[in-house]
């Protein structure tokens, strides 16, 4: 990659423009052609250093069920676990990690009318899991990956859908706050329309125009749709997905930390103004496992991993904690919403073979 490129990656992990032709306008903006554009992230693509472009929603405002799980697995059987919960369309990030007993991690969602406890249990009962433990979010404090190419770092704006710490005037803040676990009343032709923006973008000169097609509508309504999205805060912003390995930040941790009751929400917000911080959550704890929150980080080395967890030490005084380094990318892609693949997880049978942690 070329300085061109890194600058590209930068503006479209940002605000990706919504118009009839997005790529001619980036063009503008770096000074070069639209075909040049559309080359380059061809190239990209073809690299794997571009995942996709595409809208990124809110889960749980579209009343899907979350949690992150943690399964434990005999190492000659992580790699087909794991191949086998990928198959799950509600399942996005997935990795093996190494640092704890459990040594696969993965994020789930499932649609409104489904079970997500039993999903889980059907999982660990298809995969011969030997254990396996959920941890849903009690509370978000940031989410925003981004990573700048140029400096090669992680540099992540700070979102934070439940409102902490989003607003000076803490009225405005608790107001923000309202609602943003609750799932929001969606119409069909709300569902018709996530159904496309989902969609990776097409690398042409008018990429929409087949979205608003399949719609029947024009563009310009397509895109009043996705303000309509983002104004009730279902879509949290249209932007492209990097795969980080390939972009140069090889390295990816966990980082979980013990952190007292009374001092949650203070140290949450300050983790969460880190920089190479991408995503900070609070999840419960268990006897074995003390850690209450969150962080995931990534850098360029390991090195760069721990220096990242030092300054966060430093800056929250949080000493007990613990690294789980990422060893195998197994899935990173986006849910799929309001999709038919999720029919044969309907209904799971409670598991016989695993165990919950």
């Amino acid at each position: 990659m070329d300085l061109t490129d890194r600058k590209l990656l930068n503006l479209i992990q940002g605000s990706f423009p919504l118009v009839d032709q997005p790529y001619l306008e980036l063009g503008e903006e770096l000074g070069i052609t639209e075909d040049e554009i559309i080359k380059r992230l061809s190239e990209l693509k073809r690299q794997n250093v571009l995942r996709q472009i595409s809208a990124i929603f809110d889960t749980r405002r579209l009343g899907y069920k979350t949690t992150l799980v943690a399964m434990a697995f005999e190492p000659e059987q992580l790699n087909n676990g794991a191949l086998e919960i990928n198959k799950h369309p509600g399942v996005s990030h997935n990795y093996a990690r190494e640092g704890s007993y459990f040594n696969l991690w993965f994020t789930l969602a499932v649609p409104p009318d489904h079970d997500l406890e039993g999903t889980v249990d059907r999982m660990g009962q298809d995969t011969q899991a030997l254990s396996y433990r959920m941890m849903p979010t009690i509370r978000f404090f940031k989410i925003g990956v981004n990573f700048d190419m140029v400096k090669e770092k992680g540099s992540s704006f700070n979102y934070n859908p439940d409102g902490n710490g989003s607003a000076k005037d803490q009225d405005a803040a608790k107001e923000a706050a309202k609602g943003w676990n609750q799932a929001q009343e969606l119409s069909e032709l709300d569902k018709v329309s996530i159904r496309e923006l989902q969609e990776d973008l097409a690398l042409l000169p008018r990429p929409f125009d087949a979205m608003a097609t399949t719609l029947g509508i024009d563009t310009q309504e397509l895109f009043q749709r996705a303000a309509n999205f983002q104004e009730r805060r279902l879509m949290r912003r249209f932007s492209a997905v990097l795969h980080h390995r390939r972009s140069g930040l090889r390295a990816n941790a966990m980082i979980v930390w013990q952190v007292p009751p009374e001092r949650s929400e203070e140290v949450g917000l300050t983790m969460a103004s880190h920089p190479a911080v991408t995503h900070c959550y609070e999840r419960p704890t268990f006897p074995d496992w003390p850690y209450t929150h969150f962080t995931m980080v990534h850098a360029t080395s390991t090195d760069g991993c721990e220096e990242i967890e030092r300054e966060i030490a430093e800056s929250t005084g949080i000493t007990e904690r613990r690294l789980l380094y990422s060893t195998r990318e197994y899935k990173k892609t986006r849910v799929q919403y309001f999709v038919d693949d999720y029919d044969r997880y309907r209904d799971p049978q409670p598991a016989e073979n695993a165990a919950r942690g």
